[in-house]
């Protein structure tokens, strides 16, 4: 299986794998890491969740925004290891599909590819007045997750 990291400033993975634990139940080799401090102790840590997953078939790691520092810092441990794929602008869509996907044995690229397809299709302006103006149905959503 594909381990994945999620990483950001502050907390932000905090916030992402919680909601992942709502919509798939606990997951394993899935490990928040947080930026708060300095960028020596962001590496470490990345190193450390990364030599977790040593078990894994591969690492993607899901980051909050290209540019930043824990983007650039999980890229940059990457070009020494050919198992790990890092993603940046993660949404939850993205999260969840691949979280939910790994476990067919999807290889590391395919997840990746997968998970910025999901991404692109899951960002929508919705068109309100047509939505309302629809008559076909008598309730504009269904259940949630």
């Amino acid at each position: 299986m594909v381990g994945i990291i999620v990483t950001g400033h502050g907390r932000f993975a905090e916030g992402f794998i919680s909601a992942i634990k709502v919509i798939a139940g606990e997951q394993n080799d899935l490990i928040p890491v947080y930026f708060e401090h300095e960028v020596d102790e962001l590496e470490q840590d990345l190193r450390n969740a990364i030599d977790t997953l040593k078990e894994c078939e591969g690492v993607l790691v899901f980051t909050d925004l290209q540019g930043g520092s824990p983007f650039k810092t999980a890229f940059e441990i990457s070009l020494t290891n050919p198992n790990m794929e890092v993603i940046s602008g993660t949404n939850l869509p993205m999260l969840a599909e691949i979280v939910m996907a790994r476990k067919f044995g999807i290889g590391l690229k395919d997840l990746a590819n997968m998970a910025i397809n999901t991404g692109k299709e899951q960002i929508i302006l919705l068109d309100k007045e047509a939505l309302l103006a629809d008559d076909d149905d008598d309730e504009i959503f269904e259940d949630g997750i």
